[in-house]
């Protein structure tokens, strides 16, 4: 017999619907994974038949094909366990086939039938909706964030034989709703920059460049307060709009930076890398590309401490990011676009030494420089 569901992966930072198709014939008994799984993908035909054992549903032994549609697209997340095993049960008649139509499955799943949460709901949410789909089953930490979209009915999902009695009608699932708690700001954003005493021309110059959106270099001895500046920047920018919070909450869903029963983004982002950083932690990379500190920073702050301790070639791959608010990022298995639109503030010791690959690259773009001195040479003056 013969089963469709939909699943769910991301590319980029966006989401990418899977389509799970599941066949049962009589034959040597077996379970095939096709349609270009990665590894983790590959093993989830293990975590599948054990959960569905563990769950208390005996399955025939048959032969078992699982294709993963498109196949051209290589799947790498673990989410599609849950998809899986409601087409696999699907398949076997003991869940009607019209319950799983309209609806996207995606958790993975536990030895034991458990749904555990997986990072990337919110782009998947977002596609969800506007491929028509308008159920949503997600593990219970994830709902929050799969809230965040309007037009999906979220349920949040214990486990796979609570999930199987929801669809067979013998147990009815409320839909989630927004679990209204009080938005705790990002570490970074804790600083005001009203806190700041004296600095009035560094000060100033911070507020045009955070006017303009201008980028930054700041240049003063040890101690003067350069990295104390920065650290407060964000908190003088323009409060986001929800179109650019969805969209740093997509990028941090993707890169598993958000919390447990975390919202919706509403501090603009500060990122300050090592500048020990290599190029593919600066821009992103990996086989399938995934973001860097340059999209992780998109409508905020990048800040580089120790400017010129970092390679030359690090340095010259900031330049598409700050020329064009994008990067692109070219790999074997995928050519993927992310978003760079940031703010670069950068701090230096000493004037003398800078040295030709920052003069190379920091000439590409308006850079404020003044000096930043400490309070107890503004007390001499």
């Amino acid at each position: 017999m013969f089963a469709k569901t939909y699943g769910a992966t991301t590319l980029g930072i966006d989401g990418r619907i899977i389509d799970v198709e599941v066949d049962v014939s009589p034959g040597l008994p077996g379970f095939e994974l096709v349609g270009l799984p990665d590894t983790s993908v590959k093993e989830s035909k293990e975590r599948v038949r054990t959960a569905i054992r563990n769950s208390g549903i005996q399955l025939r032994q048959e032969r078992v094909t699982v294709n993963l549609a498109p196949a051209d697209v290589r799947k790498d997340s673990s989410g599609l366990d849950l998809p899986i095993a409601v087409g696999l049960l699907a398949s076997y008649g003991m869940v009607p086939e019209t319950a799983v139509q309209g609806a996207l499955f995606s958790a993975e799943l536990s030895l034991d039938g458990n749904c555990r949460p997986i990072s990337g709901i919110l782009p998947m949410a977002i596609t969800a909706r506007e491929h028509g789909l308008t159920e949503f089953y997600v593990a219970p930490s994830n709902a929050d964030e799969a809230l965040l979209i309007d037009g999906l009915k979220v349920f949040a999902v214990e486990n796979l034989a609570q999930l199987v009695r929801h669809l067979t009608g013998t147990e009815t699932l409320t839909p989630a709703i927004p679990n209204h708690i009080e938005t705790q700001k990002d570490a970074a954003f804790t600083d005001d920059f009203a806190d700041v005493q004296g600095q009035y021309q560094a000060k100033r110059a911070l507020e045009i460049a955070a006017a303009g959106g201008h980028n930054v270099l700041m240049v003063g001895v040890p101690g003067s307060g350069k990295t104390m500046l920065a650290r407060r920047m964000p908190s003088i920018l323009p409060e986001l709009t929800k179109e650019e919070a969805i969209e740093i909450t997509k990028i941090y869903s993707i890169s598993g930076l958000l919390g447990k029963d975390t919202g919706l983004v509403s501090t603009r982002p500060f990122r300050s890398p090592h500048h020990t950083s290599s190029t593919v932690a600066m821009i992103g990379g990996g086989s399938i590309p995934r973001p860097g500190e340059v999209t992780l920073a998109h409508h905020g702050v990048l800040f580089l401490d120790e400017l010129p301790e970092f390679s030359k070639k690090t340095l010259e791959v900031l330049r598409e990011p700050i020329e064009d608010r994008q990067i692109t990022v070219s790999r074997a298995n995928a050519t993927l676009t992310f978003p760079s639109s940031i703010i670069l503030v950068a701090a230096m010791n000493d004037v003398t030494s800078i040295t030709i690959q920052c003069n190379y690259v920091l000439s590409m773009y308006l850079v404020i420089l003044f000096c930043v001195v400490g309070a107890f040479l503004n007390g001499k003056r």
